[in-house]
């Protein structure tokens, strides 16, 4: 029985760049799924987006975008109007007291202005790190990792680190890549987590991870079962990345939502 040698730091953070550059090429169209114009808007959504999908958010932002326009606008808010109209992200009563709260936090602070840097930004009703970075990458372009469930199961199925805390995943994802490529790499990983290499089923013989990936194997290697388990828009796109026949994705993978 062979032993596999132990990888070096060195080597791990080879491997963790040669991932990058392959999602690169696998999710052309890596971006920030919550639909937003401005900082506070993208703020917003991202806490209604806590036990809810981006989805879901994006149905009801419109509507409440048109209506709470600035920071005093959710710190005045009538609570029930604003229950009504955030109901179907999940625990809105909750969700309402941050949004009302940022608004006066922002107003009382922040001249009803999103700050722009990280410690800010923590101290904010509803706002923690995962939250601030995306709104730090996405609305400021100042890069940040976003360690979201999706982002932490793919990093550790990598291997490329055995941390379980995400302040800590966050700083030793940090550091295998440079900081220029955070946020983007943020997206892809997430997009391949919620299309491809999915929790319970990861779709491992339709991946373009296939050689850098110690994991390969937990889910159904057989291209043809494996291609079954792709999702979104792109599904054929990406078997056809792996060379399996972009007819074989059901139509139903292709219309299926993302987690």
């Amino acid at each position: 029985m062979t032993t596999r040698t132990p990888e070096t730091d060195l080597g791990r953070t080879r491997r963790a760049r040669r991932i990058g550059r392959a999602l690169t090429e696998t999710h052309p169209d890596a971006h920030c799924e919550l639909d937003h114009s401005n900082a506070l808007e993208l703020a917003v959504a991202t806490i209604l987006s806590a036990q809810c999908t981006d989805k879901k958010v994006n149905e009801v932002t419109p509507k409440l975008f048109a209506r709470y326009r600035t920071a005093a606008d959710y710190a005045g808010a009538d609570r029930a109007e604003l229950e009504e109209l955030i109901r179907p992200t999940g625990f809105y009563r909750n969700k309402t007291s941050s949004l009302i709260n940022l608004g006066r936090e922002l107003c009382e602070r922040y001249g009803g202005e999103v700050p722009g840097k990280l410690a800010d930004l923590v101290t904010l009703p509803g706002i923690g790190r995962k939250t601030a970075n995306v709104i730090l990458g996405n609305a400021f372009g100042v890069p940040g990792i976003t360690v979201d469930t999706h982002f932490q199961r793919l990093v550790q199925r990598w291997r490329l680190t055995d941390e379980t805390d995400p302040v800590k995943i966050e700083h030793a994802i940090g550091a295998l890549y440079p900081k220029r490529d955070w946020t983007m790499l943020s997206h892809r990983i997430i997009f391949h987590g919620r299309r491809v290499c999915h929790a319970r089923k990861p779709a491992c013989g339709a991946c373009t991870l296939v050689k850098l990936c110690p994991s390969y194997g937990t889910g159904p290697t057989d291209p043809v079962a494996a291609v079954k388990l792709l999702k979104g828009p792109r599904a054929r796109d990406l078997a056809a990345a792996v060379g399996i026949d972009p007819d074989l994705v059901p139509q139903q993978a292709a219309a299926a939502d993302v987690p």
